[in-house]
């Protein structure tokens, strides 16, 4: 509904004629757009139904990781002694030691064995110990994702490269020469803990499996082509840590033995560390490049700061998501400024098809911090209500990503008046937008909208996941219809 003495309201088209138009078919639409400042809420569309949020998940997480851990918190990995050091020998063991860093790559773990190096240490008597309880250890953050996305990896305490490995491929003569390396921005090791196998088929193009103490893979020979390269996702990255280090270590004249697991973090002489930047930092780029592996560190170091430590993913969202509702109000207690004006467009269905009007919420009710599991829900409203409170605690919006409006054929609108600093989120037939809208005038708009054709979604088989049909298309009309209401909401409710 235009604000009543509004006349410029009258040129943009009602919400229920842009969720039309986009033709999404049998798909929930959720959005809520509020006063950033005051909190007012302008306009709703089924505000109070619970969708999944993908990636938008990880606003969330950011404001739990700054709230718990501090926007100056540093990951640090460490390597620690537990003997004396006689004459460059190491009487003791040598412990790799990790905090969960979810940013730690090959070309800061050299950094780690020069400092070991520079320590004066040139042999180890001891063993190469590991300890990497900081996190709890896990297979992957969703297990109905496909073997072969690298965005699903697996979580420890000790993280490298985003956990993933790289697969390279390069045809040669009638077959192809093939490398798993650990790559980064200076250094590419070869690693053994992930390997590759070529074998003549079609279909699956991979296959998956836990060999003890390697990732196992094979691929279809009649995918491969010429050359290629892809990311694949690590599943024993403490392993794949320890690995990359002894040949880091070893490229300096200091031979390791191979790592074997501490199930007790060990006492000793600090020999080494290197962190990670600050939270603040760190979030920043989780909601730039939306990587799941950061998501779901910061948000098990998050509860495992207020303790005890989760043992999943499920545990430690559940943490998260009582203390969103703790400082939101939940929806039983909605403040005046919030609920004043939520049925401007209603709370019912706009789309033919879909069930009546839904009873309210009790707050979000996510399974991980990433987003990435289907099963996670959180209402538009919600989703407000925490910019709204949370958002300016810890200075949230200049972390999030410029978006850029985009005309009917989706191209960039030069000079657009609007800023819009947002987190997007994609799954299969689900897509999700929620930040600020920044007007000329001055006027800050908080807003999330979520689409979601959730029984098209599962009735994907996981191998269809990947890339399955029509996603292209929908996620295109999904986004369209987004930034639509954007640039309605910025001209009906400007100031």
């Amino acid at each position: 509904m235009p604000r009543p003495g509004n006349p410029g309201a009258r040129l943009y088209p009602s919400a229920e004629t842009l969720v039309a138009r986009a033709k999404l078919g049998a798909t929930s639409v959720g959005f809520a757009v509020a006063d950033a400042e005051t909190g007012e809420m302008l306009e709703g569309m089924n505000p109070e139904l619970p969708l999944p949020p993908a990636s938008v998940a990880k606003a969330l997480t950011a404001l739990y990781g700054m709230e718990r851990l501090g926007a100056d918190h540093r990951f640090a990995t460490r390597l620690v002694a537990t003997g004396p050091v006689e004459a460059g020998v190491l009487k003791g063991d040598l412990v790799l030691v990790g905090s969960g860093d979810p940013t730690l790559d090959t070309d800061r773990l050299a950094e780690l064995a020069s400092q070991l190096k520079a320590s004066g240490i040139s042999k180890v008597e001891g063993d190469f110990l590991t300890w990497d309880a900081a996190l709890p250890n896990l297979h992957s953050i969703d297990p109905g994702q496909p073997d072969q996305v690298g965005y699903n990896p697996a979580v420890s305490g000790l993280n490298l490269n985003f956990n993933r490995v790289h697969f390279e491929w390069r045809k040669s003569g009638s077959g192809w020469n093939v490398a798993m390396d650990a790559r980064s921005a200076n250094r590419r090791p070869d690693v053994r803990v992930s390997r590759m196998e070529i074998v003549r088929r079609k279909y699956p193009i991979y296959t998956y499996e836990d060999a003890g103490d390697i990732d196992r893979w094979t691929v279809a020979s009649g995918a491969l082509g010429t050359d290629g390269a892809r990311w694949l996702p690590v599943r024993k990255p403490t392993a794949y840590t320890a690995e990359v280090f002894q040949i880091l270590a070893g490229s300096l004249g200091i031979t390791l033995p191979a790592a074997r697991l501490s199930a007790a973090l060990p006492t000793g002489q600090e020999l080494a560390r290197v962190e990670s930047e600050d939270l603040r930092e760190v979030v920043r780029g989780m909601l730039k490049y939306s990587t799941n592996l950061t998501a779901e560190a910061v948000g098990l170091a998050a509860s495992a700061a207020a303790g005890p430590r989760p043992d999943t993913l499920t545990a430690s969202a559940g943490r998260m998501c009582d203390w969103v509702g703790s400082e939101i109000g939940g929806a039983a207690s909605v403040a005046p400024a919030l609920g004043s004006a939520m049925g401007s467009v209603g709370t019912g269905s706009l789309v033919a098809g879909e069930p009546g009007p839904t009873s309210a919420t009790t707050g979000p009710a996510l399974i991980d911090h990433s987003g990435l599991g289907g099963d996670s829900r959180i209402s538009a409203q919600d989703m407000v209500r925490a910019l709204v409170t949370l958002g300016p605690r810890h200075d949230l919006e200049p972390l999030l990503k410029s978006i850029r409006m985009k005309d009917t054929k989706g191209r960039p609108i030069a000079n657009y008046p609007v800023k819009i600093l947002a987190k997007t989120g994609t799954l299969n037939f689900v897509s999700g937008l929620a930040g600020y809208a920044v007007q000329p005038d001055g006027r800050r708009l908080a807003f999330a909208t979520f689409v979601a054709d959730v029984p098209r979604r599962e009735a994907l088989t996981r191998a269809q996941r990947e890339r399955p049909d029509g996603m292209s298309s929908w996620v295109a009309r999904a986004r369209r219809l987004q930034l639509q209401l954007i640039d309605r909401w910025s001209g009906v409710y400007s100031a």
